[in-house]
């Protein structure tokens, strides 16, 4: 078999990925899209290693390995990230992105803006007059 053919089936999951984490709003459905990318990212990894012992005619077969270790971190990655999305959205009651910009840290209260977060409404009022 070419390498050209899971070569392409590697960009074609990669690219279908990449679609996911930049158009969804959903994170669970963003982190099926990570794990999609990641997937295409071992397949070639695999492609390559196997193509390439056959031209070095070497077993070290160090794409399988690493391949391996990114499966594992694949999976710790997916299991916090389930956690957290699960602990937002019953702190929530959602799991849209865009509706969770709000949880930011607020600006530091020594910045330039400190006088505004600390004051009462009167002396809001009397700051704008």
């Amino acid at each position: 078999m070419h390498l050209a053919y899971p070569a392409v089936l590697s960009v074609l999951l990669f690219c279908t990925g990449l679609y996911g984490v930049l158009a969804r709003r959903n994170a669970i459905l963003v982190l099926m899209s990570v794990e999609l990318m990641l997937n295409a990212v071992n397949l070639n990894l695999v492609a390559f290693d196997v193509w390439l012992s056959k031209a070095a005619e070497e077993t070290l077969h160090s794409g399988q390995a690493l391949t391996l270790f990114t499966i594992a971190i694949a999976a710790a990655e997916i299991g916090i990230g389930l956690a957290i999305v699960l602990a937002v959205h019953r702190n929530r009651g959602t799991a849209d992105i865009d509706k969770l910009r709000d949880t930011a840290e607020p600006r530091d209260a020594d910045g330039p803006d400190r006088d505004a977060l600390t004051a009462g409404p009167a002396e809001k009022a009397e700051a704008t007059a």
